[in-house]
């Protein structure tokens, strides 16, 4: 079997942007999941804006994630990424990747689920560790054991991430064979009330 993967398709496209209609579309999952990827790819499928919240956290605060866990903590960080989600999540119709505690915070939560679709790229702790390990930049994993931290954070968070509106397993194929998964899930979800 070809690993060539078609480009999306005109009639997919349409049905996802009606499903979704003026509301973001918002990412979920642990760090190493694919969220600002698959976002970005998503965004360019729909035509509608990307913002990775991470990246909006750092250009607003001028530190990195980073030096804000070090600065002023977890819970202060977390304060800030639900202010700047908000923010961003009042624009509407764009696509929204969060960082993998985002979705964990309840008032986060429920602006997400407020303003926007949630969907969940759920992934395997190998896929994870495979993404994650080479970087030295996630502070949650700065511990003696970081494939075990992440594997502790998969446990506590996985039951809350699978409280989004839709769940595509993200695994290693072809980043577009992703976005079509993502697409089908959105244009298959009921409107929401």
């Amino acid at each position: 079997m070809s690993d060539v993967v078609e480009p999306v398709s005109e009639a997919l496209v349409k049905r996802a942007r009606a499903a979704l209609g003026r509301r973001n579309l918002v990412f979920v999952g642990l760090m190493g999941a694919g969220k600002s990827a698959i976002g970005r790819l998503t965004a360019q499928a729909l035509s509608l804006p990307f913002v990775d919240s991470d990246h909006e956290i750092e250009r607003v605060s001028r530190m990195t994630i980073a030096e804000l866990f070090a600065a002023y903590g977890e819970a202060e960080f977390r304060a800030l990424e639900t202010r700047v989600i908000k923010r961003l999540l009042q624009s509407g119709a764009r696509i929204v990747s969060t960082g993998g505690g985002a979705y964990i915070n309840p008032q986060t939560r429920r602006h997400i689920q407020k303003s926007g679709v949630s969907v969940w790229l759920n992934a395997d702790l190998d896929v994870l560790w495979e993404r994650v390990n080479k970087r030295d930049s996630r502070p949650l994993l700065k511990t003696d054991d970081p494939r075990g931290t992440l594997e502790k954070l998969m446990i506590d968070r996985y039951p809350i991430y699978a409280e989004a509106d839709a769940s595509v397993l993200s695994r290693d194929v072809k980043k577009e064979r992703i976005v079509e998964e993502v697409l089908e899930a959105i244009a298959g979800l009921p409107p929401k009330k």
